[in-house]
């Protein structure tokens, strides 16, 4: 090209003044780095974050924004097409909370992989070329940092850790949208291009291919490629080995806390998952996200004087010995709290539709149950169908003995595929709706 004719749209002029202003840049010379590699990891993020993103919008609609308890309640044009979250398969929430909070911490090694391939990108010069390049660049900046942002705070609500001073929930959802955005976008452009990359060399070829023979990739023009490479000192079978490694040690080191068993001390990296309210080995050892002192409630108001109200057509007030007095049921079901952690138990006590039927509300439209303790999770409400579910309870017992305090003696909500935040623990009353 002549020093006349122009580049990239800029006036040879212009152009030489650019380059003349070129700062101290790095030199990446690293031989791996190539787009076969990137569109690699690029195929594993597209279908591993996928599914966070459903898994993670499923969640929001679990916690009822319909009963105005979701967070944030009021999301204007980010409403979603809103469901009555079903009772069945009753181990439903474990699932899909269990891969959202599972698989967004695996797939942090590839993330971090992938940011690493493409990191010359971020230092070229000039940093745009053309107006679509602008474009792009800003829809990578949405891209880059929005799943920064979810993968931080992500892992500091795993730990109870809200140093950033601001509603989680909330800019979780909204960072999760702005994710959504630019993910979308640069699919739609990159996806083609990366199809054609990945059909340009044999995965199984370069898993077979040594150190010694492990050679730079084509220059593309796509800026991945070092103009001077250096030996390599890793293949790239030992490259993406490294990064499934990394995936399977998180993976290894979290797991446990969803599958629990004999798997759940390993979750060392999810506390939370192993955190429980006796460690006697006892009916009432599994985990516990709150306990009963740091509830705040007085202890004398779960005592003798305790009473449930039922609120409906007919109020009643029942102490434990009515309770107990009524039929019983027994279910095993889970309970899956948002950090990601799950443990199934078997539950006791009566039906929730029959306490409907008692307080005059054979057919409630949904139900409120509040808490002793006070604090934005004191109350929790249930649908029509989450009521009536034949294995939704009011429990008094828990693998056939007393609930523990920490479980939330005298009696406690549990309801199957429920929240764990929504299945209220030291239940005061009940209250029916009637449509």
């Amino acid at each position: 090209m002549s020093s006349t004719e122009p580049e990239y749209g800029f006036p040879a002029p212009l152009w030489r003044a650019i380059e003349r202003a070129r700062p101290p840049l790095p030199r990446w010379r690293s031989p791996l780095r190539g787009p076969w590699l990137t569109s690699v990891m690029g195929v594993v993020l597209l279908v591993g974050l996928a599914l966070v993103i459903v898994t993670g919008l499923l969640s929001y609609i679990a916690y009822g924004p319909q009963l105005g308890q979701a967070i944030p309640p009021d999301v204007g044009a980010l409403r979603l097409p809103i469901f009555d979250w079903p009772t069945r398969p009753s181990w439903l929430y474990r699932l899909t909370q269990g891969v959202h909070v599972g698989l967004g911490m695996v797939l942090v090694p590839v993330v971090l992989a992938k940011l690493w391939s493409v990191l010359p990108k971020l230092f070229a010069w000039p940093p745009v070329r053309s107006i679509a390049q602008v474009l792009e660049r800003l829809s990578l900046l949405l891209l880059v940092g929005s799943i920064l942002f979810e993968i931080v705070t992500g892992l500091l609500n795993i730990q109870y850790d809200y140093v950033f001073g601001f509603s989680f929930y909330a800019a979780h959802y909204t960072g999760a949208w702005i994710f959504i955005g630019a993910f979308v976008a640069h699919v739609a452009l990159k996806l083609p291009r990366a199809v054609r990359t990945l059909r340009s060399r044999s995965l199984r070829t370069e898993l077979r291919t040594p150190l010694a023979a492990t050679l730079p990739e084509d220059d593309d023009g796509s800026g991945l490629v070092a103009e001077h490479p250096a030996r390599p000192t890793m293949s790239r079978r030992g490259a993406l080995a490294l990064v499934g490694g990394g995936a399977l040690l998180v993976a290894g080191l979290s797991v446990g806390q969803t599958v629990g068993g004999l798997l759940r001390p390993t979750a060392l990296l999810l506390p939370r998952g192993r955190t429980t309210a006796a460690a006697d080995g006892g009916p009432n050892d599994f985990p516990v996200n709150r306990t009963f002192v740091s509830s705040g409630i007085d202890v004398t108001s779960t005592g003798d004087g305790w009473r449930v109200e039922l609120a409906g057509a007919h109020p009643r007030q029942l102490d434990g010995t009515a309770l107990a007095a009524l039929p019983q049921h027994t279910a095993q079901l889970p309970i899956a709290c948002v950090e990601g952690w799950s443990t199934v138990q078997t539950w006791s006590g009566v039906r929730l539709r029959d306490l409907a039927a008692l307080a005059g509300v054979p057919e409630p439209a949904s139900a409120l149950v509040s808490s002793l303790e006070e604090g934005p999770f004191a109350r929790a409400a249930l649908t029509s169908g989450q009521v009536l579910d034949p294995d939704s309870l009011l429990a008094l017992r828990v693998n056939g003995a007393e609930l523990g305090l920490d479980h939330g003696y005298p009696a406690r909500v549990i309801v199957p595929a429920l929240p764990g935040v929504h299945c209220t623990k030291w239940v005061r009353s009940i209250e029916f709706r009637s449509a």
